[in-house]
Parts: C-alpha cells; sequence; structure tokens
C-alpha cells in the first residue's frame, strides 16, 4: 500500500475491493457512498453540501493512505460558501463575531451541526421553554432581543381594544401556552345576563365595543326571524338558559293556540302562513307542491281534487288518478295520459311521433289514426317498423322484390316509385332511357323481366337468328340501326378479297341455332364450286386465294 488509510477506515484496509474498482477509478465514488449513507442520500435528494456540488468525485476532496491520524476532510474555513449547505447565513449569524467553532463542535461532524435556533441559544431562552423551541417565530437572525411577533398567527388575534392592552395584563404568569382565549374567562364580571346566555361571549359581543351586539340571528341560527318575530325581543322566546334549552323552530310550538284550524291541516303552519300577518296566507300551489296548477287545473276549486277533511289524504299526481273516467282509449294507451293530452284542453292530442318515438311519422302516415296501427295494449305491443310488416298484403310484387319497400316507395304516395335502375344489373342507357317501364315490365314481377336483347327485340330481328341472338355483339342501346361488328377480330375468320364486299347473309343462312356446322373453311362454303371434285381435298386455300377464285398462289390464273 501507498500508506496506512486512516483509523476510520482501518477495518477495511485488509481488502482493496472494498474501496477500489479494478481499472475503473470512477467506481470507487459509489463504493464510498455505499459505507457513507448520509452522504449518498444528500446526493441523491440534492440536498446539503455533497448534494449541491457538481463534482462527485470523492477521492478530488478526500484523501486516504496518509497515515492513521491523517485529516481526510479538510474544509478552508476562509473560503468556505455556506450557502452551498442547508442553512444560509444570514444576519448575526454571517457577522464577523460569529465563527465556524460556535456552532460546530470540535469532534462533530460538520452536517451534525443543529438547524434549529434552540440548538444553540437554549441558554439564552428566557422563556424557560415555555413558548416551545420555535425562536423563530418571535425573532431573527439581526438581533436576539428584538421580538417581531405577529399575535395575528395565533389562535388568538389581537382586535379592537385588545390592540392597546400591554402583554402582562393577559400573560400574567409569562406562560403564554396556557392563556385563556374565552372571553368570559376575563370578562365575566361584566356578564350582564349572569351566565343565562352561555359563556360564548363573542357570538354577540366583539372587541370594538362590549355594549355593541353583533349577533345575526338570521345568518347564525337555523331560524331567521322574519316579519314580527325580529321586533320581539330575546328573552320573549329564550326564558331558560340559552345552551341548554332546545328551542322550537316549527310555528305550531309557539302558535298552537292561535291555529283557527284545530289541526286539521296538519302542524306546517309556514305552508300557508307567513311572519308578516298571521291572517294574511302565502300558499303558492305551484311552488309549494309537487303538483302546479296550470290552465284548467289553476281554476278548479281546492275542493274538487280536496274533498278529504283538512287536505291530509294523499292524493294521486297522475292524471289518470283523476280523470280515468274521461279515458275514450278504456286503458289500451296506458296510464299516462299526459304523453298525449295538456291542462289547457283534453283535445287536441300534443304527441309528437317525430320527436317522442324513433319513427318519424310522414307523408299519409302522418293523417292516419292511431288506431290503425295501435291496435293493441301501447305499452306492451312492439310495432315493427318496416314498411312490409304492415303492407305485405299490398304488395304487388308478391315478395319478389324482397320486404325493403323504401327502396322504391315513399310515404306521400304509394304508387310513386323513386327506383334508380342504373344500381340494377341492367342500367338504363342509350333509347332504352327514354322507355316506359311497362315496355319492358309486363307485369309488376319485375325480375321476370329479360335483360337480353333478344328477349325484348325478338321481332325486330332481322336476320332471322342466323346471326345468333346476342345482338349486343354487333348492336348497342344509343341506336338499333348503328352496329359496329369486327369480323377480322372478333372471329377467328378474318374478312379478306372477295370476302370482305359480301353481306353476313351470304354466308350465315341458317339460324345458328339449327345450323349444324361451323364455317371455318373454304370448302364449307365453296363446296359446290369444286371442279375437282374432291380430288385435290377440302383445304382449298393451298392453292386459291380469297382475291379470285381462278386466281392460283404464284400469279397463275385459270382460263
Amino acid at each position: 500500500m501507498p500508506g496506512n488509510v486512516i483509523s476510520g477506515h482501518a477495518k477495511l484496509e485488509g481488502e482493496c475491493s472494498n474501496c477500489h474498482v479494478k481499472f475503473n477509478k470512477a467506481g470507487q465514488s459509489k463504493l464510498c457512498l455505499d459505507c457513507h449513507k448520509d452522504t449518498a442520500k444528500d446526493v441523491q435528494q440534492k440536498t446539503g453540501f455533497h448534494g449541491r456540488i457538481k463534482d462527485i468525485d470523492c477521492r478530488n476532496c478526500h484523501t486516504d493512505h496518509k497515515g492513521r491520524n491523517a485529516i481526510v476532510s479538510s474544509v478552508d474555513q476562509k473560503t468556505f460558501n455556506h450557502n452551498d449547505t442547508d442553512f444560509t447565513l444570514k444576519g448575526a449569524h454571517n457577522g464577523p463575531k460569529a465563527a465556524c467553532k460556535d456552532c460546530h463542535k470540535s469532534g462533530v461532524k460538520y452536517r451534525k451541526a443543529p438547524h434549529e435556533c434552540i440548538g444553540c441559544h437554549k441558554k439564552d431562552d428566557k422563556h424557560k421553554g415555555s413558548l416551545g423551541v420555535k425562536c423563530e417565530t418571535c425573532h431573527s437572525e439581526k438581533n436576539w432581543k428584538d421580538a417581531t411577533f405577529d399575535h395575528s398567527k395565533t389562535l388568538f388575534p389581537l382586535l379592537g381594544k385588545h390592540e392597546q392592552v400591554k402583554c402582562q395584563e393577559c400573560h400574567k404568569d409569562t406562560k403564554y401556552k396556557e392563556t385563556p382565549k374565552a372571553c368570559i374567562a376575563c370578562h365575566r364580571k361584566d356578564d350582564e345576563h349572569k351566565g343565562r346566555f352561555g359563556e360564548k361571549c363573542q357570538t354577540c359581543h366583539a372587541e370594538r365595543d362590549w355594549k355593541t351586539i353583533h349577533f345575526n340571528h338570521d345568518k347564525n341560527t337555523k331560524f331567521p326571524l322574519n316579519g314580527k318575530h325580529h321586533s320581539t325581543k330575546c328573552e320573549s322566546c329564550h326564558k331558560t338558559p340559552l345552551y341548554k334549552e332546545k328551542m322550537p323552530t316549527t310555528c305550531v310550538a309557539c302558535h298552537r293556540s292561535d291555529d283557527v284550524h284545530k289541526g286539521s291541516l296538519g302542524d306546517k303552519c309556514e305552508k300557508c302562513h307567513n311572519e308578516r300577518a298571521w291572517t294574511s296566507t302565502s300558499f303558492n300551489h305551484d311552488k309549494d307542491t309537487k303538483f302546479p296548477l296550470r290552465d284548467k287545473h289553476k281554476s278548479a276549486k281546492c275542493q274538487s281534487c280536496h274533498t278529504g277533511s283538512g287536505f291530509k289524504e294523499k292524493l294521486p299526481l297522475t292524471c289518470i288518478g283523476c280523470h280515468k273516467k274521461n279515458d275514450e282509449h278504456k286503458g289500451k294507451f296506458g296510464e299516462k295520459c299526459d304523453t298525449c293530452h295538456s291542462e289547457k284542453a283534453w283535445k287536441p292530442s300534443i304527441f309528437m311521433h317525430d320527436l317522442a318515438t324513433k319513427y318519424a311519422l310522414r307523408g299519409k302516415h302522418g293523417k292516419v289514426k292511431c288506431e290503425s296501427c295501435h291496435t293493441g295494449i301501447l305499452y306492451k305491443e312492439k310495432l315493427a317498423s318496416s314498411c312490409y310488416d304492415c303492407h305485405q298484403k299490398d304488395d304487388k310484387h308478391k315478395g319478389q322484390e324482397g320486404k325493403k319497400c323504401e327502396q322504391c316507395h315513399t310515404e306521400k304516395d304509394w304508387k310513386y316509385t323513386n327506383y334508380d335502375h342504373s344500381k340494377s344489373k341492367f342500367p338504363l342507357v342509350g333509347s332504352h332511357s327514354k322507355v316506359e317501364c311497362k315496355k319492358c315490365h309486363i307485369s309488376l314481377l319485375f325480375k321476370d323481366a329479360p335483360s337480353e336483347c333478344y328477349g325484348c327485340h325478338k321481332k325486330e330481328d332481322m336476320h332471322k337468328r342466323t346471326l345468333g341472338t346476342n345482338c349486343a355483339r354487333c348492336h348497342n342501346s344509343r341506336d338499333w340501326k348503328i352496329w359496329d361488328f369486327n369480323h377480322d377480330k372478333d372471329t377467328k375468320f378474318k374478312l379478306d378479297g372477295s370476302h370482305k364486299p359480301l353481306e353476313c347473309m351470304a354466308c350465315h343462312k341458317l339460324p345458328m341455332d339449327k345450323s349444324s356446322r361451323k364455317l371455318a373453311s373454304c370448302y364449307d362454303c365453296h363446296e359446290g364450286d369444286d371442279v375437282h371434285e374432291n380430288n385435290f381435298g377440302r383445304q382449298c386455300e393451298r392453292c386459291h386465294v380469297t382475291t379470285s377464285f381462278r386466281t392460283i398462289r404464284n400469279g397463275i390464273i385459270i382460263n
């Protein structure tokens, strides 16, 4: 070793790996922090001196192997910046008379120096601990003798005339914590009520003037004084000790003798009467009950509904409760009359089918009577919402077009249709777009209509099926007379030479469905022209050309 380690590390000296990491100088700091957990906590939480310095490589400040008594932590007290610690030096602490040794005792780690005032100034505490250990509440670092105690931060702020009272008048034994806070403790001799209104003087009196009463019965109790109650003296109601009696808050408790109804209308007098005058009534049926009176209900006499005595009976709040005899539907539409009817008049109905249901009534549906669709009990039946469910009997297509009637029909008129033929397998283009539906759809079974040209244009076939029934190969929907067939591209038999000017019928003489042969060779058409009587075979094109039958290949012309 380069030298003995300090005495504190002596037990680790036998194994270098306790403090050193092979080939990694930076790893040494982690081992230091593993042992010095207080310092590690400061570094992690960025507190204290070690938590604030940027360089946390321990060996830059702390060396070892200098002997058992070596000092590995040296601090220059003249240049050390105390702001880098958790305790900033302010006031007298930063003055010329303050020395490090005053707080940092010999043999004690710097971090163990107390942070609280009482830690150093306990001997200066003239209160002998009666005011606790938070000296900074009253004192500051500038001057120990100057106290700046703010009484407003205590549980007893000094207000009114209390501000003029000297401390000794309340704190007579310097035991500030045990000083009573209740008014009665100091002012019992001033209590004119002789304790009858309790000991909470501050409820009525204030520090400004003992004779001025600020108690607000309306805000501070559950019984606001309104009307004639406001002019009544406190003693008229509070005849016994205030906080021992439980004052009733109901009218009938005090005014039972004034009840001309003799209890028949119950105990809640305030429903009809008020504090201004007992003889007047302020009962508002709209606000004071769950059944506001509107329209014709408003003009009805109380006795029309309240047939019992004293209004004690529990009346129904539903329409059917009173108007069951007026129900023309005989209960078939349920008991919620207000869904359709109002208090203005029993007729007409106010029910809006479009807003109140998922099935808006449009077109002729808006004029249909309710009973036409709602044949059963309204709230028990579940009506279907598709056209087909109601109009199956009106389906002249016999179900061939499916059940989605709305694809073609609307509620305005059943006979009117807005079918878009372009969405079908046969879009109407050219001359077809001008043709009336019934020209192709002879019956209302639309799917039976043919989709091939020949199905409708059979009578217009001038070729008599000699060219087949696939008219679209030559003709188009713009005009029947306009045709365009390319024999060279669309067949395996190219028309050239003398074949080119020929009409179709010259070769296609028989209907295609009756012709037993296909025209694919010269011999198929020119068998009668064979002067060789088949001695040279059927492949005429080996010698002859299409320009002229007499002209053979190599330009030789036969006479």
